[in-house]
């Protein structure tokens, strides 16, 4: 086993050092940014085990501070089938990792006093008034109920519409059983024939009273196409995505971009039963903001690197300073029942702002960091979190769809806060 473990390592190095002259933003030892050099190495030897035991096919890592890489490369397999080595460039589904960026393309139109927050969701699609709320009866029958209040934009961001997904295992809502799985409606039909869906089936709860993890961010891309009559791909490129050099993001690789995608295993390393990445060979008919783009974790860590600045990157301004904080802040109030730790099982002590979830409270997580933090990942097995107080930003590519990611992404955390020494 041992043997192993020092080959993928030695085969890890030669990966990093090869692509290394293509960082995405400057490159730092870790020493001069408060990082041990050695603790770094732990996060080496964590992937070297997982990926010798067969539970990850490869991952890439990529961790910034004060604006300087101290850390980034590639491990294992980008396909596991070929054995294909994984490249510190490879392409992940981002999953949910799509929302921030979605929700940031809808904060770019707020800012230009075209998508106000308190503006009636019905206004840019008008079959949302007419939802009713399903309630469920004592003897397990549901009762469809009208709004007490109309879902407001605030509502799409911070999962407070009464939407949800089908099929979580967080849900116990009998309502989840009419709803479709987060990528279908991108897989089967275009961006109305989704609106036209989900706008007959119940809300979960009445708007504006429960965090409810679902389609909201789906629904706010497709009001930003509305308000900006390009496709959310198309909007994000031209606001988001060239401007910062995210040079790989997009809803639709192209043939030059597919031998790039990481591929998971054919089966679930923990229950043995077969297991997919949907979106790596079914392509979407809308681009779903909720969880259909891909990118490389240089992109995503550009991404992350812009939000910590305040909105800003080599001389790229995205979004201001105030409208990330306001962003970045907690709005589940308290006449807001708060389940975000139900979604992310590390998330105790955490709120939820505009499409990220936020540290409000010392102790609590699983994990270490500091009130501020915001992140979000992805079903598919990517992890992004950013720590203002520590100027920090921690992007995670694996392709392991199953509950094992979460996993991971504790085992990280863990290792990365570790690491520091101031």
């Amino acid at each position: 086993m041992n043997k192993t473990i020092a080959v993928i390592a030695a085969a890890t190095a030669v990966i990093a050092l090869g692509a290394a002259r293509a960082a995405p933003l400057p490159e730092a030892s870790p020493d001069d940014v408060g990082f041990s050099k050695q603790g770094l190495t732990r996060l080496d030897d964590f992937f070297a085990r997982e990926i010798a035991a067969k539970r990850v096919p490869g991952a890439v890592v990529a961790i910034a501070r004060d604006g300087k890489l101290v850390h980034y490369k590639a491990y294992g397999m980008l396909d596991p089938d070929k054995g294909t080595p994984m490249p510190v460039d490879a392409i992940f589904a981002l999953a949910s990792m799509t929302k921030p960026m979605a929700a940031v393309a809808g904060l770019t139109l707020m800012e230009q006093g075209r998508l106000p927050l308190q503006a009636k969701l019905s206004n840019y699609y008008p079959g949302f008034a007419d939802m009713k709320v399903g309630v469920t009866e004592a003897n397990g029958s549901l009762n469809l109920v009208p709004q007490a209040s109309p879902i407001f934009i605030h509502d799409l961001y911070r999962h407070t519409s009464g939407l949800m997904y089908g099929g979580r295992p967080d849900s116990s809502s009998p309502v989840a059983r009419q709803y479709p799985d987060g990528v279908a409606p991108a897989i089967e039909g275009d961006t109305q024939a989704f609106i036209d869906r989900i706008t007959k089936l119940p809300l979960a709860h009445q708007p504006s009273t429960e965090f409810e993890y679902g389609f909201s961010i789906d629904v706010l891309g497709a009001v930003v196409e509305k308000v900006s009559e390009q496709k959310l791909g198309e909007y994000l490129a031209a606001n988001v995505w060239q401007p910062l050099g995210m040079k790989d993001a997009t809803f639709h690789p192209t043939d030059a971009q597919r031998p790039r995608l990481a591929r998971p295993f054919a089966n679930d390393p923990l229950t043995g039963k077969p297991q997919s990445i949907k979106l790596l060979d079914s392509p979407t008919k809308f681009d779903c903001g909720g969880a259909c783009s891909f990118a490389t974790m240089g992109d995503y860590v550009r991404f992350g690197q812009m939000l910590l600045n305040g909105g800003e990157l080599d001389g790229q301004r995205i979004l201001s300073p105030k409208t990330v904080h306001h962003m970045t802040t907690n709005h589940l109030g308290p006449e807001i029942k708060n389940n975000v730790a139900n979604v992310e099982p590390h998330r105790a002590g955490f709120g939820f702002g505009l499409a990220v979830a936020v540290r409000t409270s010392e102790g609590l997580s699983s994990v270490p960091g500091n009130p501020g933090e915001f992140t979000w990942n992805g079903a598919y097995g990517t992890q992004f979190f950013c720590d203002p107080r520590e100027r920090l930003v921690v992007v995670v590519g694996t392709a392991a769809p199953g509950e094992l990611r979460k996993y991971f992404r504790e085992q990280v955390q863990d290792i990365v806060y570790g690491a520091m020494t101031k």
